[in-house]
């Protein structure tokens, strides 16, 4: 006979949050990610804006990888206001693209083969050594998380858990670095036009971090219309959207007639508004693409919004 303080649904401890292959994943984010921050901050050392995006970063997914584990091994998850599936999906393709981008920036910026100058000396240089690795194999934990609870074709799951729920945390990441590009002397307002892009990304970035958090807090049921049907009329609008935007600012960023077809010589690396407007081209249409995959996607979705 069971004890009088325990709980009608079983245990208060969930063992399978660890013991399952997302489990397990989940535990190795933890590992990976202390570690690669450690050796960070002991003796690799990090400097400047690339440096302190790393650490933020690295910070963030295992602040939040912690919570995620603490709430499923309690069970305590059951008691947030949130959309757990969703919640947990999100974070781990969030979670994927932080990695990702810092496993590539630091190794970039901070690692040398030779060692540094002392009073670094050899010691940094094995450090840096050792936390680019322990970085590369945190991306693929978060990465191995998001193919562990990635829904298959036809299986019912948290929207979120759906290739277009992911792929809307990637077109936001996207949207971020063309944001990042923006603000760092693109000089997109000299025309009408590249201000009418501007506002097209902010105006897609707000639509789907609205659409992604309305997933996590579970409130996508009570729009007045089907959420499902929603998401495909905003996302054939984006399309429209960034279509017009992939077409306009290379017009008028590198056409001769307003802007620079090519990199001017006497333009300082590092410092280059022709540089930024490359990469906010470049994302626009990587973006677009995103966004016609999401459409694609999002005609055969199913999806349960409270999971």
């Amino acid at each position: 006979m069971g004890s009088a303080m325990e709980p009608p649904g079983g245990g208060y401890l969930h063992l399978g949050a660890v013991a399952s292959p997302v489990g397990t994943a989940r535990a190795l984010q933890l590992a990976f990610g202390c570690t690669t921050f450690s050796l960070v901050a002991h003796r690799g050392g990090f400097a400047g804006v690339q440096g302190t995006f790393c650490m933020a970063a690295w910070g963030f997914c295992f602040a939040l990888s912690s919570l995620v584990v603490a709430c499923e091994f309690t069970r305590l998850h059951s008691c947030l206001h949130l959309s757990w599936g969703n919640f947990t999906a999100a974070f781990a393709m969030l979670a994927t693209l932080l990695s990702a981008t810092a496993a590539v920036i630091y190794p970039l910026y901070f690692t040398r083969l030779e060692c540094p100058p002392e009073p670094a000396g050899c010691a940094a240089r094995d450090f840096r050594l050792a936390a680019s690795v322990f970085a590369g194999l945190l991306f693929l934990a978060y990465a191995a998380e998001v193919a562990l609870t990635r829904a298959r074709p036809g299986q019912v799951a948290s929207y979120m858990a759906t290739v277009s729920g992911l792929l809307k945390i990637v077109q936001a990441f996207v949207a971020c670095i063309i944001f990042g590009a923006l603000v760092y002397d693109s000089r997109y307002g000299r025309y009408m036009a590249t201000q009418w892009c501007v506002a097209v990304y902010s105006l897609c970035f707000l639509a789907t971090v609205a659409v992604v958090a309305l997933s996590v807090t579970g409130h996508t049921g009570g729009l007045g219309c089907p959420f499902d049907r929603l998401v495909v009329v905003y996302t054939f609008l984006a399309v429209l959207l960034y279509l017009s935007a992939a077409v306009i600012w290379p017009v008028f960023c590198f056409d001769p007639k307003y802007g620079e077809p090519g990199r001017p010589p006497d333009c300082p690396r590092g410092s280059c508004s022709w540089d930024s407007q490359l990469v906010v081209a470049t994302f626009t249409y990587v973006n677009l693409l995103l966004y016609i995959a999401d459409l694609a996607y999002s005609q055969r979705i199913r999806f349960v919004p409270t999971l």
